[in-house]
C-alpha cells in the first residue's frame, strides 16, 4: 500500500511538471550560413516569442518561404534544436539574394501597354520584375486576364533558372477560357425595365464578361432610387454559356414634400397662395417615367410653376423624350412662361446628350414705366443643345460622386418687331472628394451667362436659395451673368446623419443695371435620413462686397422630402 501511495505521488509530481513546463514561453532564434543584420531578422521575426513549441516550429518553417519570396530563392531550413529550456535556434542556409527577375512573356498573352503598369523594363520578349513585389504583379496580370474575358486564368512562372546573380523564367498563361455574358436573369422585380440594364447600367449580353465589371454596374442600380439590389450578383459558368444573375427588389421612389399657407393681400385683398409644393413620381408604370411637379410661392409675390415630364428608352431604344413648362411670375412686374420638348440619347452608362427646343414668352404687367426695372414684352425660340456625365458612388446618403452637364441655347428674341440673336450658356460641375472614414468634401459650381445686344430684366437669370446660393432670398438676384461655387465639409456621423459646414462664394453681373458684384455666404447644415425620407436642415448668413455682417441677413433653409 505504501509502494502504490509513493507511485500515485511520482505521478502527480511528474504531470505538475509537465503543466509547468507546457506553460513555459518559448523563443525562437534564427541563424545562417552568414550573419543575418537585426533589420532582417526583425522583418522575418517581428514575434520571436510563442506559447507552444508546435507555434515555434510551424514558424520555423514557414520562414523558408518567406526568405524565398525576399529574393533567397535556394534557402532551406537544415535543423531546429533546442539551446536551453526556453529558447530554440533554428539555422538555414540562405545562398544568393536576386533582387531582379527576368521573365519571358508570349507575344499573345499580354500587350507593352499592360505590362508597363507593373515593369519599368518591357522588351519585346521579357520584361522585369523586383523579385519581392513580383507576386502582386502577377497578381495585377492575372486580373487583367480575367477582365479581358479569361475568366479563370491562371499565371505560372516556369523553367526558372540562375545564370550567375541573374534570375530567368517563362510566363505561362493557363485556362485559357474567355468567356462573354450570354444571359441575364432578373430575380424578385420582374417588371425592371430591363432598358436601364442595357443603357443606364451598361450589362449587356454578347459583351465580355468581367466580375469586377459587374460589380460596378450592380452599384449603378442600386442608385437608380426606385429599385434596390439585394446582394451582389451571382454567376452561373456553363460548358458553353455564362448567365448574370441580379436580385433586384422595386423600391417606392416617389417624393412628396412641402408647406401650404393661405394669406391676404393687404392692398387688393384678394387670396394669396404662399409656401412650397413639390410631387415627384417614379417609375410608377414600370418603365423608368418620372412625373414632376413644383410650386413655390416665397411670400414676396413671387411664384413659380414647374411641370416635367421624362420618358427614358423609349421602344428598348437608347433614346428618351421630355416636356417640360415653367411659369414664372413676380409680383405685378412681369410673367414669363417657358416650354421645353428634347430628345436624349445615352452615349454610355454615365454619359448622355441631348437635343431640342426652347420657347419663352413674357408679359409686362407694369401699368408704367419703373426706374431701374426694364421690362417688356417678348416672344424667344431656342435650340437647345448639351449633354451630362455622372458617376455613381456606393453611399445611400451621396449616391452621386460627379456631375457635370452642360446646357447651350442658340437662337433669336422678339420684341416690337425687332429681333435679335442670343445666346444662352449654362454649366454645372459638382464632385465629392472622399477623404476616407467619414470624411469628405463637396464642391460645386454653377455658371450662366447670357450673350445679348441688349437686356431685360425679365429675361435674366434668377438666383438665389438653397439650391444654388445659400443665405438669400430664392430668385431674389437677377442676373445676365453669374457663377457660384457651393462648398460643403461634411462628417457622417452614422449611416443616416450627418452634419456639414457652407462656405458658398458667388459673382454676378447684370447689364440692365450695370451691376456687379461678389456675394458670400457662412453657415452650417444637418441631413438626417428618416423613415419618412431625408431632412436637410441650414443656417447660412449671406452678404455682398462693401457690405458689413447682419445677423438679420441669417437664412434657415428646411427642407424635408417624404418617401411614399
Amino acid at each position: 500500500m505504501k509502494q502504490l501511495f509513493n507511485i500515485i505521488l511520482y505521478l502527480n509530481i511528474y504531470t505538475l511538471g509537465m503543466v509547468s513546463a507546457f506553460g513555459q514561453q518559448l523563443q525562437l532564434e534564427i541563424k545562417a550560413e552568414k550573419p543575418i543584420s537585426e533589420t532582417l531578422k526583425d522583418s522575418l521575426l517581428p514575434n520571436p516569442i510563442f506559447k507552444d513549441y508546435l507555434g515555434l516550429k510551424n514558424e520555423a518553417d514557414s520562414l523558408v518561404f518567406t526568405l524565398q519570396r525576399m529574393g533567397h530563392i535556394d534557402s532551406r531550413k537544415e535543423s531546429l534544436f533546442k539551446s536551453n529550456d526556453s529558447v530554440y535556434t533554428a539555422t538555414y542556409f540562405l545562398g544568393p539574394k536576386y533582387k531582379q527577375i527576368k521573365v519571358f512573356y508570349p507575344d499573345s498573352s499580354f500587350s507593352k501597354k499592360q505590362l508597363r503598369q507593373i515593369s519599368q523594363d518591357v522588351t519585346d520578349d521579357y520584361f522585369i520584375l523586383n523579385f519581392e513585389t513580383a507576386e502582386q504583379s502577377l497578381q495585377q496580370l492575372n486580373n487583367l486576364q480575367t477582365e479581358s474575358g479569361n475568366t479563370f486564368a491562371r499565371l505560372k512562372l516556369t523553367e526558372i533558372e540562375t545564370k550567375g546573380d541573374e534570375l530567368s523564367a517563362i510566363l505561362n498563361t493557363k485556362g485559357k477560357s474567355y468567356r462573354t455574358l450570354d444571359s441575364i436573369v432578373v430575380s424578385g422585380y420582374e417588371k425592371f425595365p430591363r432598358s436601364f440594364l442595357k443603357y443606364y447600367a451598361g450589362v449587356r449580353t454578347g459583351k465580355v464578361f468581367s466580375r469586377e465589371k459587374l460589380l460596378k454596374q450592380n452599384t449603378v442600380i442600386d442608385n437608380l432610387g426606385f429599385a434596390n439590389t439585394l446582394k451582389a450578383p451571382e454567376v452561373l459558368f456553363r460548358k458553353e454559356t455564362t448567365t448574370a444573375y441580379f436580385y433586384i427588389e422595386k423600391q417606392n421612389n416617389n417624393l412628396f414634400d412641402g408647406i401650404l399657407g393661405f394669406a391676404t393681400d393687404e392692398e387688393t385683398q384678394k387670396l394669396q397662395l404662399n409656401g412650397y409644393l413639390n410631387l415627384e413620381l417614379n417609375n410608377n408604370l414600370n418603365f423608368g417615367e418620372q412625373l414632376i411637379i413644383n410650386y413655390k410661392a416665397d411670400g414676396n409675390e413671387q411664384q413659380n410653376f414647374r411641370a416635367k415630364v421624362a420618358m427614358p428608352y423609349l421602344l428598348k431604344s437608347p433614346f428618351g423624350a421630355g416636356l417640360e413648362l415653367n411659369i414664372f411670375k413676380r409680383d405685378s412686374t412681369f410673367v414669363t412662361t417657358q416650354q421645353q420638348a428634347e430628345l436624349s440619347y445615352q452615349i454610355n452608362p454615365i454619359s448622355s446628350t441631348f437635343i431640342g427646343y426652347k420657347g419663352y414668352e413674357s408679359s409686362n404687367l407694369l401699368d408704367e414705366a419703373v426706374a431701374g426695372v426694364s421690362v417688356e414684352d417678348y416672344n424667344s425660340s431656342f435650340f437647345v443643345a448639351g449633354g451630362q456625365v455622372i458617376i455613381p458612388q456606393a453611399s445611400k446618403l451621396f449616391p452621386r460622386k460627379t456631375l457635370l452637364r452642360i446646357d447651350s441655347e442658340f437662337g433669336k428674341r422678339e420684341s416690337k418687331g425687332i429681333e435679335e440673336d442670343q445666346v444662352r450658356l449654362s454649366a454645372l460641375a459638382n464632385h465629392i472628394f472622399n477623404l476616407g472614414g467619414s470624411n469628405s468634401i463637396f464642391l460645386q459650381n454653377t455658371t450662366s451667362v447670357l450673350f445679348s445686344e441688349t437686356y431685360f430684366t425679365n429675361e435674366l437669370y434668377r438666383f438665389g436659395g438653397i439650391t444654388s446660393i445659400r443665405g438669400f432670398n430664392e430668385n431674389s438676384i437677377d442676373a445676365s451673368l453669374f457663377s457660384v461655387l457651393n462648398t460643403e465639409y461634411r462628417y457622417i456621423l452614422n449611416p443616416g446623419l450627418y452634419v456639414h459646414s457652407i462656405i458658398d462664394l458667388g459673382y454676378f453681373e447684370n447689364e440692365p443695371n450695370d451691376l456687379k458684384q461678389k456675394l458670400y455666404s457662412f453657415g452650417f447644415g444637418i441631413g438626417l435620413q428618416t423613415k419618412a425620407g431625408v431632412m436637410r436642415f441650414s443656417v447660412a448668413n449671406g452678404t455682398s462686397e462693401n457690405q458689413t455682417f447682419r445677423f438679420s441677413n441669417t437664412k434657415i433653409h428646411l427642407n424635408i422630402t417624404s418617401q411614399f
